[in-house]
């Protein structure tokens, strides 16, 4: 691709996503909207969906980024619902879909609908990821999704390469199958459980903040690297790694961490944005390789499989949610009681994305073109399909749904707490390290400490104060302003020396700097 066409990919994206947050669609639909539009309009470059680039260069990112912002303890409370989810769910549309793309397909054979089934199977990562916070959903059910999107590709892929096997003759057995699963899933874990201490070593060790993001950015690529080398699950070790780096991140230095969070923040808003703005793009791409199934055949199918798609991510939901627990009293004992309305937002939202898209370009040319053509439509319109009618209904079903919202007050008290026996801790270490002669500091600076720490202390509870009548800010709300306010006008000062030459540039950039982290530090203080 040469450089114009992917700047103007990666910028209009990037303004589409940026504008989505000012309306009320989810950015994931309105880029895929904005691509359908676009890919149509004289002049506009092919976007091709390359799987040799999507599977490796950006799955391992959105992967990592999605992954190391989990939770590793609540993922590891909701592991069977996920493994239900994320194994036996894609296993089970697999079968489903590709049967019942072979009943109604004239001339499909079955191995090449069970391709179909794979290909769609697995609800996508960035899609479940975008749509959760945006729309809010309670926590265990977005610990589910995410957990289950993060997973579900490594069954995917496998399925998919078995049943592309017997799709073009080369004599796939289920028990083949099974052993390939087997490698893909304990190596990928394997590799990921051999590679995470040796990385957070490193992490931890490096002295350089600059070394250290490097080092970040890197190590999802080297983990889905070196996995798919093994010939093992290169998802399952970027996730393994990305969920262990992310639980100890309080052991890496600050700095790297403050600039650390920035970088992947800004990656993640670039590929998430990219990656729907492809999906729309590749309307015209798919279309012109529909060849014999144009037509209103192709659209019987297309909305046939899409109901398929929906339906059976129904029939495994409720069950799998249910019958677990009126077969095993200690299930009942150890998890929560599930909800009814829990299930249904979990059966609907089930978003297709990327990749599934980019499995379905990776299908070989050895595969006969009509029935390869045909399955990149299909799989095209069901991305689109569960996107469009899934993402924008979701919302609307959560608040009909009536689920019980956050206890924001709850959080702060609780927030509070925390804090309270963490300024206790750290005055206690304050005062054994003041009784030292060689820590001795002058009076005005051991203050100061103090004062930090109780300033730390209290603004957790200033936040549940009263409002400012005349200003409508809270406590917490005035001291951030206050705050930006006093550091704007030394910023002037300081900018207004060195235009006249009484301090360098590089001076500056070292004020501003530390100016910068007193203004982070006071806005996180506040909340």
């Amino acid at each position: 691709m040469d450089l114009m066409p992917l700047l103007l990919l990666v910028a209009g994206s990037a303004a589409v996503a940026a504008a989505a947050r000012r309306t009320p669609a989810p950015a994931p639909l309105l880029l895929v909207a904005v691509g359908l539009a676009v890919s149509y309009i004289p002049g506009v470059p092919s976007y091709t969906l390359d799987p040799h680039v999507v599977l490796p260069l950006l799955l391992p990112p959105l992967l990592y980024t999605s992954a190391s912002d989990s939770s590793y303890l609540d993922l590891r409370a909701q592991l069977r619902p996920v493994a239900l989810l994320s194994v036996g769910y894609v296993l089970f549309a697999t079968f489903v879909v590709g049967w019942a793309a072979y009943l109604i397909v004239p001339g499909l054979s079955l191995p090449a609908a069970l391709v179909l089934g794979a290909v769609v199977a697995p609800p996508d990562a960035v899609a479940a990821t975008a749509v959760a916070r945006r729309v809010g959903l309670p926590s265990r059910i977005t610990t589910i999704l995410q957990g289950e999107s993060l997973l579900n590709d490594a069954t995917a892929i496998t399925a998919y390469k078995v049943a592309l096997g017997a799709a073009v003759g080369e004599g796939a057995t289920w028990a083949g199958g099974i052993g390939e699963f087997a490698l893909a899933a304990i190596g990928g874990v394997g590799i990921g459980l051999v590679l995470m201490a040796p990385l957070h070593w490193l992490r931890t060790h490096l002295t350089e903040p600059l070394l250290q993001n490097t080092l970040s950015l890197l190590i999802p690529f080297v983990a889905y690297g070196v996995a798919e080398q093994a010939h093992a699950s290169g998802v399952l070790a970027v996730v393994v790694v990305a969920l262990y780096l992310g639980h100890r991140a309080w052991e890496v230095d600050f700095a790297t961490r403050l600039q650390e969070e920035a970088v992947w923040k800004m990656v993640a808003f670039v590929l998430e944005s990219a990656v729907f703005a492809l999906i729309g793009l590749q309307l015209p791409i798919v279309l012109k390789r529909l060849g014999e199934y144009e037509g209103t055949s192709a659209t019987w199918y297309a909305a046939a499989v899409f109901v398929v798609v929906v339906v059976a991510r129904f029939v495994w939901v409720y069950p799998a949610t249910f019958l677990p627990r009126l077969l095993s009293a200690r299930i009942r004992e150890r998890e929560l009681n599930p909800t009814w309305r829990g299930a249904m937002v979990t059966s609907w939202a089930g978003m297709r994305g990327v990749v599934s898209l980019a499995i379905a370009f990776a299908i070989p040319s050895t595969m006969a073109d009509g029935p390869r053509n045909l399955i990149l439509f299909l799989t095209f319109t069901t991305v689109i399909g569960t996107l469009v009618v899934q993402g924008v209904t979701l919302p609307p079903l959560i608040r009909l749904l009536k689920f019980p919202g956050r206890d924001r007050q709850a959080e702060t008290l609780a927030e509070a707490n925390a804090q309270a026996q963490a300024s206790r801790a750290a005055e206690s270490r304050l005062d054994e390290l003041l009784s030292d002669e060689r820590n001795a500091l002058p009076p005005p600076l051991a203050d100061r400490l103090r004062t930090t720490l109780e300033r730390r202390r209290n603004a957790v509870w200033e936040r549940l104060g009263q409002v400012n009548p005349s200003t409508g800010e809270s406590v917490d709300d005035t001291y951030r302003r206050l705050s930006r306010e006093m550091i704007s006008a030394e910023r002037e000062v300081f900018v207004r020396l060195r235009d006249h030459r009484y301090i360098d540039d590089e001076m500056l950039r070292a004020l501003l700097r530390r100016l910068d982290l007193e203004e982070a530090a006071a806005f996180r203080e506040a909340g």
